[in-house]
């Protein structure tokens, strides 16, 4: 039988695996990172400059909280609980990037080592499983015409996305968008034009909720909503006037409306930057307000509100 020396071979087999591991001692001080672990804080920016050893993760947990993370505040009471001598303790908790979806479930470990107690934390990538739990999930938020989000979904989203944003001070875009004068559209044409010219409208309207961060949802009847987080009115001018382009371009007749031949949709918008423990249904309200500025000015143009 061949002789292999145990703390070499543990090592290796640590630093080859994809979770990334931490080990804390009673204080919540980090005493070792494995290499997926450094690796994942150098791509993300939240490496430390002198290394992990010493920084008190229990202390990044609390300060997370404290800025309103419910994830970091539940994250430092079950780590807290394991190092006073729970066993273990998970959480599975979101960690998107500006350009992609990710989860992770956090799994904390209690364990004694020369008459002192430490905890080993690992962060297990669950993407995937999440992703298919969101598409399951997603499949009953959708709007059975047209395929874009619910306004059940909706709802849900921008109280998350409202929550993100007033703890990150970042800002939140709302954009209520309506189809002009539809209700003459289905007099004149029937209701089968009409489900079509919401079909081919919402074909817009999704290719402009391109981050993990925005939305395109069915409102109601010919309303549509897009919600643009960390985004101003301004960073948004030059793509909602490219979208009533792209619509108008569709050339979907409606030839007895005031406005024009074809069909052409009115815009509201505007732009909070969310405060905490106030409520989404403001940045809706306005959006709405501006859209009714936008129907009272002729329609078939934007109106901003900020």
């Amino acid at each position: 039988m061949t002789v292999v020396h145990h703390d070499g071979l543990l090592q290796k087999v640590i630093h080859s695996l994809s979770d990334h591991i931490a080990v804390l001692d009673s204080e919540g001080c980090i005493v070792f990172t494995n290499q997926a672990w450094n690796r994942f804080g150098a791509e993300n920016r939240c490496c430390q400059e002198s290394g992990w050893e010493g920084v008190n993760y229990l202390e990044a947990c609390d300060e997370a909280a404290r800025t309103g993370d419910e994830f970091g505040k539940h994250a430092a009471i079950g780590i807290a609980k394991v190092i006073r001598g729970e066993e273990r303790f998970q959480l599975e908790y979101p960690c998107h990037s500006p350009s992609e979806k990710r989860w992770f479930l956090m799994n904390v470990v209690g364990l004694e080592h020369d008459r002192c107690r430490y905890v080993a934390i690992s962060h297990v990538n669950i993407t995937l499983r999440k992703l298919a739990e969101e598409h399951a999930y997603n499949l009953s938020m959708t709007d059975g015409l047209t395929g874009l989000f619910n306004r059940r979904h909706f709802d849900n989203f921008l109280s998350d996305e409202w929550k993100r944003c007033a703890r990150l001070r970042l800002p939140l875009t709302v954009a209520m968008i309506d189809i002009d004068h539809f209700k003459l559209l289905n007099d004149s044409y029937g209701h089968q034009y009409g489900d079509q010219c919401l079909i081919k409208v919402a074909g817009v309207l999704k290719g402009y909720a391109r981050r993990p961060s925005d939305i395109c949802a069915r409102y109601g009847g010919e309303e549509f909503v897009l919600v643009f987080g960390n985004c101003t009115t301004d960073m948004m001018r030059q793509e909602l006037d490219k979208l009533m382009d792209e619509i108008r371009g569709l050339q979907l007749p409606n030839a007895n409306a005031p406005t024009a031949g074809t069909v052409t949709v009115s815009i509201g918008v505007s732009t909070q930057y969310p405060l905490p423990r106030t409520k989404e249904s403001i940045a809706v309200g306005e959006a709405d307000a501006a859209l009714y500025k936008a129907k009272q000015g002729g329609r078939n143009r934007i109106e901003f509100l900020n």
